[in-house]
């Protein structure tokens, strides 16, 4: 994970993959009242596919009490959002930020990931 600035109370929104669930952008795979985890596919795992994680936020509260309600009905219609929705805001001037791709966390120092530009500098 990595942090990254923010100022205090900035919304959050769901960041555009160009990916889309019918109508929809993320799916919303776990929330807490300050960490917030978004799928980009409709499997509700981290398997397959783009995984967002976000810490040190203020998840807003709607979004918060439709996810708690989805999880008590054992997960049979999670929350979707789309691109660009608001989430929630910043809970101080750090933003937890992490990715997974198929499972594993992209390491933003590695040179071998798929993002990697050649000949961009080290």
């Amino acid at each position: 994970m990595v942090e990254l600035a923010i100022l205090p109370g900035e919304v959050i929104h769901v960041p555009n993959s160009g990916y889309e669930i019918g109508c929809y952008q993320v799916m919303v795979l776990y929330a807490s009242e300050e960490r917030l985890t978004l799928k980009y596919t409709a499997d509700d795992d981290v398997i397959v596919g783009y995984t967002l994680h976000l810490k040190n936020i203020c998840v807003e509260p709607n979004l918060l009490a439709l996810y708690h309600a989805a999880d008590s009905m054992i997960r049979h219609a999670m929350s979707a959002l789309r691109a660009g929705q608001a989430v929630g805001h910043a809970r101080s001037d750090r933003l937890g930020v992490a990715i997974r791709d198929t499972g594993a966390f992209m390491d933003p120092r590695s040179r071998q990931d798929s993002w990697h530009v050649i000949g961009s500098p080290s």
